[in-house]
């Protein structure tokens, strides 16, 4: 079934100019690019973003970190997208990702860990929604 994922290319890996290369592997393993946008998200914009997570004991350091300096987001389509993003993403903590996982060769540590990925489709439609109004999604 063809579905569509919101990745974000973390401040991190924007960075480190690690962006053309994410892209490029997206495109490689089939993704479609239905949408992307650089933006600096204001702590306010990650607060919204990241609401889900607000009384979790990361909450402060992750939205601290994703308004720390230019993202970019992206709508991916595919058959599956939203597990096959999360496979080619890898595990959130680097140490624990396989090999040939975005993460395990792009992140620094559990928090700037280069690439976010939607969990499931409710969770995909918001965090699209959150970005790009439907117009924008070709």
């Amino acid at each position: 079934m063809t579905e569509r994922t919101l990745a974000i290319i973390k401040p991190d890996a924007v960075e480190r100019h690690l962006a053309g290369t994410i892209i490029q592997r997206i495109e490689g393993e089939g993704f479609q690019i239905r949408a992307m946008r650089r933006l600096h998200l204001s702590k306010t914009q990650a607060e919204g973003f990241y609401a889900v997570h607000r009384e979790r004991p990361f909450f402060a350091s992750l939205t601290e970190f994703m308004s720390s300096g230019p993202v970019i987001v992206l709508v991916l389509e595919a058959p599956d997208a939203i597990k096959k993003w999360r496979t080619l993403m890898g595990a959130t903590d680097p140490a624990k990702a396989d090999a040939g996982t975005m993460r395990k060769e792009f992140a620094q540590s559990i928090e700037r860990n280069a690439t976010h990925g939607s969990d499931a489709p409710d969770t995909a439609a918001y965090e699209m929604g959150y970005f790009f109004a439907g117009v924008e999604l070709v």
